[in-house]
């Protein structure tokens, strides 16, 4: 299984930003895809997950109301809309996956967001 996440650059506050997840080995529809991101000099966190089984979205509660997960099963891809972006949201972002009933098993190599005053 991969994962490779792309989208990442600078941004200024208050603009929007999509992140892509492109998977191969597991499908996506079939699976549960999360986001998770890493700020300098701070612990790894949970952004959104999106589960397999209809679909169902979970968000952090930092970003949930400006934050979107969702998915191409045709490209098996996940994607991370990111509106209304904030200086705290500067983080290298991570797609992971994991099976139905596990934990995620599999990373993507991160990108780097920078939100700019």
């Amino acid at each position: 299984v991969q994962l490779q996440a792309s989208g990442g650059g600078l941004v200024q506050a208050g603009g929007t930003m999509r992140l892509s997840c492109a998977v191969s080995g597991r499908t996506v529809s079939s699976a549960i895809m999360g986001w998770f991101r890493q700020a300098p000099g701070k612990e790894r966190e949970f952004v959104a997950r999106i589960r397999g089984t209809g679909g169902v979205t979970y968000y952090s509660e930092s970003v949930k109301g400006r934050f979107s997960i969702s998915r191409d099963n045709a490209k098996n891809t996940v994607y991370l809309q990111m509106d209304n972006l904030k200086l705290e949201d500067t983080a290298v972002y991570s797609c992971a996956s994991a099976p139905i009933g596990g934990g995620y098993d599999y990373w993507g190599r991160g990108t780097l967001v920078t939100v700019s005053s």
